[in-house]
């Protein structure tokens, strides 16, 4: 193969330099991309001819993101250069029992709400340098429980095809959904209470890293700045409560940053249509917060396992994830919290799903893909002493 690519690349030096009279260097360059280019087609035609072999083709070929991003988020990775937009749009109706299960009226209404609207922007510089972003609307405006905001921005730099520099406002690398977070990616309506309370999905903070991948793993690590522990600070987080960790999302907005996490992860990708993976976050969220005269740290860690399956029509995920404050004892005081309002000490969550798409076996291009999901999270696992859960 190698051979047959040389002769090629040959043939069409010499034929530029007869018809155009172009340079050899600049010649060989573009061949040389081209060949790059015909080489990764290769490779993808190849896993896509394994799954076919082995029946482990994914539910969802559009799946498929790059680089850690979801499909369409991922778009710009696809192209040659320029200008990439994409997007999504999500619409939720809700509807309610009319008593509760004492007996006593709800008193909620059914709800229909423009819930997301995403639009992502990107550009290709070239091979190795892009830019890529998501705009969101939430809920139809910017009054009432509206909101837009920068959901990512960073550029990467590539400085070898399975190996760059990321920099900006950055997805946080944990659980399965944060990252890849668009509504045809994942089954349900809403997503799993362990990846809102103890994974904050949607997490975005802004800091550096590294990130790549090969045919067998890819892997991101990054240092960004800390959740907000406490709140009250300039980005308007509410810090962390009983009912878990979402409240410390400084969102890039005005972000308290006298602490900085690290977050890493990897997965294990050689499979076709498996996934298993791991990821940690760890730091100081309590940015130089004082009581009594003194400095309180609040080291927070998380850590999660995670296995996803698709093949042959079924879909099956699972995420178990463990969260520890240190000095919880400390941020209850500073936030005024008692009794049964106790930040936890520690957290814990898990699920399992599992889906299977009825028309798989009709090789219809649409799916219809019920599904069954169990899910335990307890954000007081344990909390500090002479506190309740």
């Amino acid at each position: 193969m190698s051979t047959h690519y040389n002769f090629v690349a040959v043939a069409m030096l010499i034929i530029g330099l007869l018809a155009h009279g172009q340079p050899i260097e600049s010649q060989a360059q573009d061949d040389s991309t081209r060949i790059s280019d015909l080489e990764r087609q290769i490779e993808a035609i190849t896993r896509d001819l394994e799954a076919l072999t082995l029946g482990t083709e994914v539910v969802n070929p559009a799946q498929r993101g790059a680089f850690g991003m979801a499909p369409a988020a991922g778009k710009v990775y696809t192209i040659n250069q320029g200008v990439s937009i994409g997007g999504y749009g999500e619409v939720l109706y809700q509807t309610y029992a009319g008593a509760k299960e004492n007996g006593d009226p709800s008193g909620k209404a059914a709800k229909l709400d423009a819930y997301r609207g995403i639009i992502y922007v990107g550009y290709k510089f070239n091979d190795r340098i892009l830019f890529n972003s998501e705009i969101e609307i939430e809920h139809g405006s910017t009054g009432l429980a509206g909101s837009a905001s920068l959901e990512f921005a960073y550029l990467d730099y590539k400085l070898t095809d399975n190996f760059g520099l990321r920099a900006g406002l950055l997805l946080v690398p944990v659980g399965i959904t944060n990252e890849v977070h668009e509504p045809p990616v994942w089954l349900g309506t809403t997503r799993p209470l362990t990846e809102n309370k103890i994974i904050p999905t949607t997490w975005r903070e802004s800091g550096f890293g590294i990130f790549g991948e090969t045919e067998a793993f890819s892997y991101r690590a990054y240092l960004v700045n800390s959740l907000d522990g406490v709140g009250g600070g300039s980005s308007g987080a509410s810090g962390f409560s009983s009912s878990g960790l979402r409240g410390g999302r400084q969102k890039g907005s005005k972000a308290v940053a006298e602490n900085f996490s690290a977050v890493g992860r990897i997965d294990c990708t050689g499979t076709p249509g498996l996934m298993i993976g791991t990821s940690f976050y760890t730091g100081d969220q309590g940015h130089n917060r004082e009581l009594n005269g003194r400095k309180v740290s609040i080291g927070t860690n998380i850590w999660e396992a995670h296995f996803k399956y698709q093949a042959r029509g079924f879909d099956f995920q699972a995420l178990t994830a463990l969260a520890s404050v240190t000095n919880a004892d400390d941020l209850n005081e500073l936030k005024g919290l008692s009794g049964s309002g106790s930040v936890g000490e520690k957290l814990s969550g898990w699920y399992a799903q599992v889906g299977y798409d009825l028309l798989w076996s009709s090789a219809s291009e649409q799916q219809l893909l019920p599904y069954f999901r169990y899910e335990l999270v307890n954000t007081q696992a344990e909390v500090p002493s002479g506190y309740s859960s």
